[in-house]
Formats: C-alpha cells, structure tokens, sequence
C-alpha cells in the first residue's frame, strides 16, 4: 500500500513539474497560461461556486472545473511545447517501479 502511495506522490511530483515547465516556456500562449492560474487559484482559495457543506453538488464542482480548466489549457498549448517538455515526466526512468503489483508480490528486476 504504501508503495502504491509512493508512487502516486512521484508521479504528482513530476506532473507538476511538467506543468511549471509548460508554463516557463516562453513560447507557451497566454491563454492556457490564464486558466492554468484560475484552475490552481479556484483549488487554493477557499471561496467556491457552490460551498463544499452542499452534499454532493459542492464537491463536484471542484471536481468538474479545475480537471476541466486544466484539459482546455494543456489543448491550447502547442504540441511542439508539449513534447519538448515530456521528458520531465519520466526523468531517468523512475517510474518504473510503478507497476500494479498485487499482494506478496515482488517486483522482478528486467535483465
């Protein structure tokens, strides 16, 4: 389990980084670089659209709108950034060690 925790924490890691460096890139558009900053400032402020103490409704809000504001970015974003940017989410291969292993399992090392 906690493997399983790990390696989605390292993969959070990455994805931000892989983010930051899009939105560095000074050839990246102005645009996804304003909803990239209204998706992370909606998830920080504490202000929603429909409060969170609304059953149901006020957590999906949150859980439509910032996925949704991050999709449409990163499809305005020029493919040529995208993929000179990709290699940050595998650095080095370390994510190879995410694989679904089941119970008592162990991972095999590839020869």
């Amino acid at each position: 389990m906690y493997q399983k925790l790990r390696c989605y924490a390292k993969k959070l890691r990455l994805g931000i980084r892989y983010y930051r460096a899009i939105l560095d890139d000074p050839g990246t558009p102005r645009l996804p670089k304003a909803l990239l900053a209204i998706a992370v400032g909606y998830m920080v402020v504490p202000i929603d659209i429909i409060p969170d103490f609304i059953p149901v409704l006020g957590y999906l809000d949150d859980l439509i709108l910032v996925p949704g504001l991050v999709w449409l970015a990163m499809r305005l974003v020029p493919a040529a950034i995208k993929e000179a940017h990709r290699p940050l989410l595998d650095t080095a291969g370390c994510l190879n060690d995410c694989t679904n292993q089941g119970p008592g399992e162990t991972q095999t090392p590839d020869s």
